[in-house]
């Protein structure tokens, strides 16, 4: 093969080019099928942290915000209420919630950081229903109701830190999410101290 009359200082040149033009090319179509495999905006969003202000809450008040697409309640309880804690332990299925899910910052007998507010996700551990939150005692639940969470759905029964009462069709505690405080008046559900 005679490589008269061609120019190889064009054909390297040529070569060079067409190869890189492809590789730019390669990388065009290659970065919108890679970013196809990442989660949407929306799928993001559904598992992000999310924040609550509770400066408005009044004691024995509850708000609802969404937290990965579950009810997630905010209750500031009242020291009437706190009070009653310790004389349900004997009637309670998990007191000390061994068994129940909840973040380290909230393992104590009230089930929170703080005291007076109690977080959880308002979904029931039996099937899946949402209780309502009955805060006064007494009342159509009976004389033994210090006031709660009762699901009308099956008749099980929570106190008002979450905790299932023995004998109920539900098996554990309501979950605790995990959570932090970022002011005395802001929540962050969703993540614990920078940890989502």
């Amino acid at each position: 093969m005679s490589t008269d009359g061609v120019d190889l200082k064009k054909r390297r040149f040529l070569t060079l080019a067409t190869t890189a033009v492809g590789a730019v090319g390669a990388g065009f179509v290659a970065v919108p099928f890679i970013a196809s495999m990442q989660p949407s905006a929306r799928a993001r969003a559904a598992g992000a942290p999310v924040e609550a202000d509770i400066s408005k809450l009044e004691p024995g008040q509850l708000m609802r915000v969404e937290w990965r697409g579950k009810p997630v309640w905010i209750v500031r309880r009242t020291a009437e209420a706190l009070e009653t804690l310790a004389k349900l332990e004997s009637k309670l299925a998990d007191p000390a919630s061994d068994e129940s899910a909840q973040p380290q910052n909230a393992k104590n007998a009230h089930r929170s950081i703080k005291e007076e507010y109690f977080i959880a996700v308002g979904i029931c551990t039996h099937l899946g229903c949402s209780p309502s939150f009955v805060p006064d005692p007494g009342g159509d639940l009976g004389s033994d109701w210090l006031g709660g969470f009762f699901c009308p759905c099956h008749g099980s029964r929570f106190d008002i830190a979450g905790r299932v009462y023995a004998g109920v069709p539900a098996p554990l505690n309501l979950e605790v999410p995990p959570h932090t405080y970022i002011s005395d008046s802001r929540i962050v559900i969703g993540d614990v101290g920078g940890a989502a």
